[in-house]
């Protein structure tokens, strides 16, 4: 009787044998997507909608087995890690079109928001600056009055009370934004020569070897390249919902496009003495090295914010490895603050390249969290009057903000600590993290919230 009896290693290898795919479900998440069962068909593990594959047809070039590992190296220092969850759901998705803030990107709260933001700040650009006539809508209106400001002899803004701005586009207007700040950030690492776009095919181009974990995402890059700006941007105009839709993995496709856009080669050479990955695990996620941010910002992935190459060290001598700053203006600007540098005297200090960008549009990084502040009014970087009394508009990417924060900068009053109580204890409330960052421009200023509670 007991002869007869399949034993337990036989009786396990028959369930195997029924459903392979059972074992799967056994360990971390992590690991179910990443490892596919031996002698199978490689699984879709990735998610992507078959209307976000495109098909080998279109042409490109397929990705190599050496370039998936540089993009790995480049990325994260080596080929076992990959995107964790928050990367890959991560897109440029709008908010409802012909709203309030139907300019804003919605951004997610891991290390992707990096990257949201700065493609939000050259979405504001264009839609402020760059937009060429005959758009759906409005670019920008106030309620209740034609003109946005109006001017007193000696520059001051003078506004009317009651009074609503709105950055009101259609869908229209949102995609032509969105493709021209993808196109200028790839332009520009391609050192407005060429740029290359990467997008999914519907089949694996290589096969993956053991010193590399497969994703079942990057094997299956197709790589476009352009010589001419116009010809990228309609490619990918025309292809936008392989970066903005649900599914599509569209924020990291845009990273690999602009490492691919820079070459690994490059990339290399800009980072130096530095790091030698663009991004860095934080609290359980990947987040930007700030040489990924002066990527996205000037096209070159610059290790440090100061202006120029530093040759010297604080203590006069030379240094072994020249520190590279930044060398040219950015279109938008940067602007930098965290309450733990600044108690502990390391608050970075960012020069005037970033500070004053071509466009009065600046991504923020305030203690480690992205966000945006805009002016509309151009000639703030060009007319010293201006620069008096002005307006500021902010979004920090969360769900919770509903309306555009609009500030009042006066740079002309007392001293902001002049009106700080000592009895006043919260530290956040004396001096809210976002009027901090925008005084390492605007030394000095006073900022009025305009009645809102400040939030950041």
């Amino acid at each position: 009787m007991t002869d007869c009896r399949l034993n337990y290693i036989q009786l396990l290898q028959q369930e195997v044998d029924k459903d392979p795919d059972r074992l799967l479900d056994v360990g971390k998440e992590e690991d179910q997507e990443e490892a596919p069962p031996p002698c199978r068909p490689l699984p879709q593990l990735c998610s992507i909608p078959r209307r976000l594959v495109i098909s080998p047809g279109l042409g490109g070039s397929p990705v190599t087995p050496q370039l998936t590992e540089s993009l790995r190296r480049i990325l994260f220092g080596g080929t076992f890690h990959v995107f964790n969850y928050e990367w890959r759901k991560s897109v440029f998705q709008f908010r409802e079109p012909n709203s309030e803030l139907s300019y804003a990107l919605e951004t997610d709260r891991g290390g992707a928001r990096a990257i949201q933001m700065v493609v939000q700040a050259r979405i504001i650009k264009h839609l402020l600056f760059i937009r060429q006539s005959g758009s759906d809508r409005q670019t920008l209106h106030r309620r209740g009055q034609t003109d946005s400001s109006s001017r007193d002899p000696v520059g001051h803004v003078q506004s009317e009370d009651n009074t609503s701005d709105s950055l009101c586009v259609g869908q229209k207007d949102q995609d032509r934004a969105l493709a021209a700040a993808l196109s200028d950030s790839l332009w520009l690492a391609g050192q407005e020569v060429s740029a290359t776009v990467t997008l999914v095919t519907e089949d694996y181009c290589i096969t993956p070897h053991l010193d590399y974990k497969q994703d079942n995402f990057t094997e299956k890059l197709q790589l476009f390249t352009f010589n001419k700006k116009d010809d990228m941007k309609m490619f990918i105009l025309d292809h936008l919902q392989c970066f903005k839709e649900e599914g599509s993995h569209g924020v990291i496709l845009f990273l690999y496009s602009l490492i691919c856009s820079r070459t690994v080669d490059r990339l290399k050479k800009d980072l130096d003495s530095a790091p030698s990955h663009l991004l860095h695990l934080s609290l359980g996620n990947f987040v930007c090295h700030q040489a990924l941010l002066n990527l996205l910002l000037t096209g070159k992935a610059s290790p440090h914010v100061f202006n120029g190459t530093l040759y010297f060290g604080e203590d006069g001598r030379p240094l072994e490895h020249p520190l590279q700053g930044v060398l040219s203006r950015s279109d938008v600007g940067y602007l930098h603050w965290s309450r733990e540098q600044m108690e502990t005297g390391r608050l970075l200090q960012v020069g005037s390249m970033l500070k004053t960008p071509r466009y009065p549009v600046w991504l923020c990084c305030i203690n480690s969290s992205f966000s945006v502040v805009f002016s509309l009014d151009r000639s703030l970087l060009s007319d010293w009057r201006t620069e008096h009394l002005f307006h500021l508009f902010y979004y920090n990417g969360q769900t919770s903000q509903r309306t555009m924060a609009r500030l009042t900068v006066d740079t002309h009053s007392h001293h902001w600590e002049a009106s700080c109580r000592p009895s006043d204890l919260d530290p956040e409330r004396r001096f809210p993290s976002l009027e901090m960052t925008l005084r390492t421009k605007w030394d000095g200023a006073v900022i009025d919230w305009g009645g809102t509670t400040p939030f950041y």
